[in-house]
């Protein structure tokens, strides 16, 4: 199945299709991390300057349901929302692409196995004083958050996550996005 989608005023087309596992298709870079990191904002200018694509792994969930991802929430709960994540990330068939995920995609195993079989997952690491500055209504951006849990709450569980499946971690706590940018480019020696 073919998804087009465009963000940051560029155009990428992303295959969801059962991959195959050759190394020319290990040539990705996908950013994970809390919402409000930054990953898609970050993702579509490294893209850019790197020559890649850009895919949006929230926008791809988006498309194939028809629905927002606070709709697919409400709608189906927690749990269904992983299942449709897990399904959507486990599918991605791109090369040379920066890869921009859900905060929530790493509860998933064989998604997170599979992005790690395309590319190299780059954890971008902000505190979580600076995320609660960036986030308004956690519900309304679609994050996965339990009920009476807090932004401490989830910064807490997910940071065990992120630092077991990233091959690189970036601290960019106070960083432009030029800076975070250009600290990937060093930590990942990319050109």
């Amino acid at each position: 199945m073919n998804t087009d989608f465009t963000s940051g005023g560029s155009s990428a087309k992303a295959t969801i299709a059962i991959p195959n596992d050759s190394p020319a298709e290990h040539n990705n870079i996908i950013l994970i991390g809390m919402p409000g990191a930054g990953k898609s904002t970050i993702g579509v200018v490294l893209a850019k300057v790197l020559g890649y694509d850009f895919v949006d792994s929230d926008l791809l969930i988006q498309k194939e349901e028809g629905l927002r991802l606070w709709q697919i929430i409400d709608s189906r709960g927690i749990d269904g929302f992983h299942e449709v994540e897990e399904r959507v990330n486990s599918q991605i068939a791109v090369t040379k692409s920066v890869i921009a995920t859900g905060g929530s995609v790493v509860y998933g195993t064989k998604a997170m196995k599979h992005l790690h079989s395309i590319g190299r997952i780059v954890y971008l690491k902000v505190s979580c004083e600076e995320l609660s500055r960036r986030l308004g209504d956690l519900t309304k951006r679609g994050v996965i958050i339990q009920p009476g849990q807090t932004l401490t709450d989830l910064f807490g569980e997910r940071v065990p996550l992120y630092e077991k499946y990233a091959d690189t971690t970036v601290v960019i706590t106070g960083l432009t996005v030029a800076e975070a940018v250009e600290k990937i480019r060093q930590e990942e020696r990319l050109p």
